[in-house]
Order: C-alpha cells, then sequence, then structure tokens
C-alpha cells in the first residue's frame, strides 16, 4: 500500500534557493500550522526557518538560531511564530516543558530536529527532509493530505 501522504522533491541550488523557499513558505502559512525541519547540521533548516519568519513578519528582523534557547517566538497573540531548535533535547517529555504542545494548535511552529518530539509530532504537519545535493541541497517536502493543494502551487524551483 502507497504512502498517501503528498510529497514533493525539490533541488536546491544555492543559499538563494533556500531562502526563495522559505519566502514561499511564508505565504502559504496559517496558524497552527507546524514545519519539521530534519536533516543533518549544516543542512539548510537555520536558513530555511530564517527566511520564514523574516518573510511572515515582512521586516528584517535578526533570526538567531535557537541552539541554547531552545525557542524563539516572534509575533503576539493569534499571530505568533515559534522557532525550536531541539538537538539539545535529552528526552521527549521535555517538549511539553517548552509548551510546544500548546503551541501547536495555535500558533505556526518551525521545528528543527523534530525526531525528539517523540509522540508530540502534528499529525498535519509538513515534515522537510534537507540532504546534499551536489553543489547544492535536495528537499523532500511531505505532508498531510491538507497540505496537497498548497505543495501543488510551488513553482519557479528545480524539481529533483
Amino acid at each position: 500500500m502507497s504512502d498517501p501522504r503528498p510529497e514533493t522533491e525539490l533541488h536546491l541550488a544555492a543559499p538563494d534557493d533556500t531562502a526563495r523557499l522559505g519566502r514561499w513558505l511564508a505565504g502559504c502559512l496559517r496558524p497552527g500550522d507546524t514545519l519539521l525541519l530534519q536533516g543533518p547540521i549544516g543542512s539548510g533548516k537555520s536558513h530555511l526557518a530564517r527566511s520564514v519568519i523574516q518573510s511572515w513578519l515582512g521586516r528584517p528582523e535578526e533570526v538567531p538560531s535557537p541552539t541554547f534557547t531552545l525557542v524563539q517566538t516572534y509575533g503576539e497573540g493569534d499571530s505568533e511564530i515559534w522557532h525550536a531548535d531541539l538537538y539539545r533535547l535529552g528526552h521527549p517529555d521535555e517538549v511539553m516543558e517548552l509548551g510546544l504542545e500548546d503551541a501547536f494548535g495555535r500558533a505556526i511552529c518551525l521545528i528543527e530536529w523534530p525526531e525528539r518530539l517523540g509522540r508530540a509530532v502534528p499529525a498535519s504537519a509538513l515534515r522537510l527532509s534537507f540532504s546534499q545535493d551536489g553543489e547544492g541541497r535536495r528537499v523532500v517536502l511531505t505532508g498531510s493530505a491538507d497540505w496537497a493543494g498548497r505543495l501543488s502551487r510551488i513553482g519557479g524551483f528545480a524539481h529533483a
């Protein structure tokens, strides 16, 4: 039986392509959406998150990696974006202490190292799996059926 989750593969030849993908994603995100950013160190996860956040805010903003703070939030109230880097978590139970499970239902969440979430992964999340592809990167976007329509409109990228 095949996996019914929509999947799109893209080749990102340069960091500018990763930033452009981030800007495109920012335009389709809404409260309650979660992006799971998966891949090795240096694969473009933080670069993409920074582009999503800056584009979503509509202004230049310093967006540090939350490697040591674990979570950075931007915006307020019903218009929040959470950026989490879970690399330093020792156990999935620590996710509850960060407040992420509550944020999943009301904020836009960008999660680096999502494998550390354990069972707390939202079923409706969009997973972006980054890997090296020659001089650039390959990203595979996999999501729930809700993402099928949004991903069908992605354009201007080389499909892997």
